[in-house]
């Protein structure tokens, strides 16, 4: 399928951003994207010892002279011009101080010079060095050129991992990792040829994750962390236009239940307690230790007439791993008729303690919703978290940890409004989190000329080893595996 609109919104924003990098920059200050002097606005944000370097321009169209001098445990690194680019080596010896930077920014403007200090915080805590995401463009029911993408966080190098030219324009969905483990991960290509692409140990498999009970293939879901089973949801999904305030668009489900998937005996169960049709279920993930499922229900009602009361709570049930098994009853941990909001995006960190997920007026698709923010459940005490140093006035979404569960990255719209970007913040043992930055790129302009969203950012702690030729390859030649 083609897209016909995206099209035209993606050359429109190419005409406003230019071709490669421009003399001038955008328009910058209040009421603008750009509100702050440098861009990416690194100022007082906590990056990890391992991160790529903090490449940022300076955003007053209006000043000139530009001098930026960094300091740190007697190593001082001094750069000139608008645009601030570290060498490599410089920034690694920076950051190998192990103590904050220090940041002097000075220019001169029309009114007089401008000298101000700012830091960058650095942590001891590595982040995992890859990250996935898919880039798309930000259309409604249409799509074009997908691909997913692995990015080295210790430096800028990416490259695809399944794409459009290989699959001949496939829809593909996210690819997630089971924990942070580069070795365990799947995601889906969809349509004729498709299937689930589990990727174990190094081994890819394609499946058909549906039997004939099912209301559909399966959607969103988790792998257990021992590898052998997957929880899903299967989801009748309806894309729609509507004119709610900001919200462009709304996706709903007019039903939706949980299933397990066995990928050694090629099997699929549901339960009753689970495939209810006054219920909706959705998003299921494991806990750390894969002995309990996480998932969000809401009471099943009439729709789209109704899609404004559809509040989804967080709740949980027990799985049995030797089973493959889900438990009753459902723990509510989160109920959406006493808090007055409705959860999506339950995400479990490995190390146990904590529960991150998004909440949003109604629903359970916010992705056109601006008001969705961030949660944090700490699962020792049944405290929530409301996260006030991360969120942002838009559209705050899904997020993935880090296997050390001291980092996390979540998708944001902050900013323009239009297109996700990826966003880092530390949590530390006790839940303190920081301000957020923006994944770093080699080019400060990256994100002006970029008229694609990244799309479910996942964390990796090590490479997937696969690339789009061998995605393309299982496409064209694999059949699917068959699940009853």
């Amino acid at each position: 399928m083609k897209r016909i609109e995206p099209v035209i919104l993606a050359f429109a924003l190419l005409l406003l951003c230019g071709c490669g990098r421009k003399a001038d920059v955008r328009p910058a200050g209040a009421g603008t994207d750009r509100p702050s002097p440098v861009f990416p606005d690194y100022r007082e944000v906590t990056v990890p010892c391992n991160i790529a370097p903090l490449n940022f321009y300076y955003t007053d169209p209006e000043a000139s002279r530009f001098v930026t001098t960094f300091t740190s445990a007697g190593q001082s690194v001094t750069v000139k011009g608008r645009e601030v680019v570290w060498k490599e080596k410089d920034w690694a010896a920076m950051r190998a101080t192990g103590e904050d930077v220090k940041v002097l920014s000075q220019y001169k403007t029309p009114s007089g010079p401008i000298s101000f200090l700012w830091f960058i915080h650095v942590s001891p805590d590595p982040v995992d060095g890859w990250l996935t995401y898919r880039l798309i463009e930000p259309g409604f029911e249409v799509w074009d050129d997908l691909e997913i993408v692995e990015r080295n966080l210790t430096n800028f190098e990416s490259r695809p991992i399944s794409d459009w030219r290989n699959t001949k324009n496939k829809c593909m969905n996210c690819h997630i990792h089971a924990q942070g483990r580069g070795d365990l991960s799947m995601f889906y290509l969809r349509g004729e040829g498709g299937g689930a692409i589990l990727n174990r140990g190094g081994t890819l498999r394609k499946l058909t994750l549906r039997d004939s009970t099912m209301i559909s293939s399966t959607v969103y879901g988790e792998i257990h962390p021992a590898g052998r089973f997957g929880v899903f949801s299967t989801n009748v999904i309806i894309p729609a236009m509507h004119p709610f305030g900001n919200r462009r668009m709304e996706v709903y489900d007019t039903a939706s239940d949980l299933c397990v998937a066995d990928f050694d005996g090629n099997r699929m169960t549901t339960f009753p307690e689970t495939a209810r049709p006054d219920v909706f279920e959705t998003f299921p993930v494991f806990s750390a230790d894969g002995n309990w499922v996480y998932y969000c229900a809401a009471p099943a009602r009439k729709l789209p007439a109704e899609v404004e009361q559809t509040m989804y709570s967080l709740v949980r049930r027990p799985f049995d791993a030797e089973t493959g098994t889900l438990g009753g009853p459902a723990d509510t941990l989160w109920s959406a008729t006493e808090r007055g909001l409705s959860v999506c995006h339950p995400k479990a960190s490995p190390d146990g303690r904590w529960l991150l997920f998004t909440v949003a007026d109604y629903g359970t698709f916010p992705i056109n919703h601006r008001e969705c923010d961030l949660r944090m459940l700490d699962l020792r005490t049944g405290d929530v978290l409301t996260l006030d140093e991360v969120n942002a006035d838009k559209s705050d979404t899904y997020h993935s940890w880090s296997s050390d569960a001291r980092w996390f990255v979540f998708a944001s719209k902050r900013g323009d409004g239009m297109f996700g970007k990826p966003w880092f913040s530390h949590v530390s043992e006790d839940g303190r989190v920081t301000r957020p930055f923006l994944l770093p790129q080699k080019d400060p302009h990256f994100y002006d000329n970029m008229t694609r969203s990244f799309n479910v950012p996942d964390l990796g702690n090590a490479s997937v080893g696969f690339d789009a030729a061998e995605i393309g390859r299982v496409w064209r030649e694999v059949p699917a595996e068959a699940f009853e």
